[in-house]
């Protein structure tokens, strides 16, 4: 069993990273990378929400919609209890942590929306996984899109003092760095071969 966790939090992470191999959460991932403080921010914030919506929502699926017979629902509520955590740890960090919760701005909210944040319960129901395994699952997604922002940021804040032709500074340098990225992180897969 504790293979199967350890598996599954690794390949959540490097393997099926939700930023470099899905393409999943780019709207975040390209708006809070601007600063490693930030990504550091969010990194903690998204980790934190996807650990316990997934718990949430695992409980949910298992206990309530699976004995009511109302799997069918499980996009709508999932993204309901995402919403009222969301709202909650908004909430919170806007008393705990008002500068964070400054700098994040509109990418707080629109973890909400994020559709890593509803992949990973879609995931777990999809696949029958118990606690564990979705905890697995939600931290390893969680940590790999933290080691995304991480190393975004730091990349980006170097390239603010690269000397870039001109119609590639900002979004298109951002492009193809993590094209780049991407393309490494595909070297864990073992789909590259030489």
């Amino acid at each position: 069993m504790w293979e199967n966790v350890v598996t599954i939090f690794i390949a959540s992470a490097l393997i099926n990273n939700f930023v470099f191999s899905r393409y999943l959460g780019l709207c975040i991932f390209f708006g809070v990378t601007k600063r490693m403080e930030t990504a550091v921010g969010m990194s903690f914030t998204f980790t934190g929400v996807m650990l316990i919506g997934a718990a949430i929502n695992w409980a949910i699926y298992n206990y309530v919609m699976t004995p009511l017979n109302i799997g069918f629902l499980k996009i709508v509520i999932f993204i309901g209890v995402i919403a009222a955590f969301v709202q909650a740890a908004d909430t919170i960090m806007k008393k705990v942590t008002p500068a964070l919760y400054y700098k994040l701005g509109i990418y707080l909210a629109l973890i909400t929306t994020n559709c890593i944040i509803l992949a990973v319960p879609l995931i777990n129901a999809g696949e029958n996984y118990g606690l564990f395994e979705s905890m697995a699952l939600a931290l390893g997604s969680g940590a790999g899109f933290s080691l995304a922002l991480i190393i975004m940021a730091s990349i980006r804040e170097k390239l603010e003092l690269a000397d870039i032709p001109k119609s590639f500074q900002g979004l298109p340098i951002s492009f193809i760095v993590t094209g780049l990225i991407a393309l490494a992180f595909l070297g864990f897969s073992g789909m590259i071969t030489l």
